[in-house]
């Protein structure tokens, strides 16, 4: 198991939108287009002619690159719960002797981080890490159980 699957805080890309879900849907959608000729340009709607070459653009970059994870550079890159973690040299934070802190307020919208902080916490990083990537490969993801935007 990489500890990249792995977010700082404790989080598995795996599970991400960003990581598995949206470059799919983004590379379905980019061939949808193709197929109906609109990676030419979009022109039936007034207006949208002059925006759909950004949308093409992003549309791509989202197909192309998913989220790397935080610890390869990907994610807010000027995410505190990463600085603090980096410091105090942990693997992610429910490994911290100071876990849960206040720092981990941000994650709120997630309503299964702290069981999922528990688990990994009872039965190690590694044979956590293969449970999520079991719910991946099932299809779950984050964005199915987060609170509001």
């Amino acid at each position: 198991m990489e500890a990249r699957e792995v977010s700082l805080c404790g989080l598995y890309c795996g599970l991400c939108a960003s990581r598995r879900r949206i470059p799919a849907q983004a590379a379905q959608l980019r061939l949808t287009l193709i197929k109906e000729g609109y990676d030419r340009g979009y022109f039936d709607i007034p207006g949208l002619e002059e925006k759909f070459p950004a949308f093409w653009d992003g549309l791509n970059i989202l197909a192309g690159m998913p989220c790397a994870g935080c610890r390869s550079g990907g994610g807010n890159p000027d995410c505190p719960i990463r600085d603090c973690a980096l410091e105090r040299q942990i693997v992610t934070c429910p490994e911290c002797r100071r876990f849960p802190c206040e720092k981990l307020d941000v994650l709120a919208r997630y309503p299964l981080y702290h069981a999922d902080a528990g688990r990994l916490r009872s039965i190690g990083l590694e044979a956590w890490a293969a449970e999520q990537e079991e719910r991946s490969r099932a299809g779950f993801c984050y964005a199915d159980v987060r609170y509001g935007g």
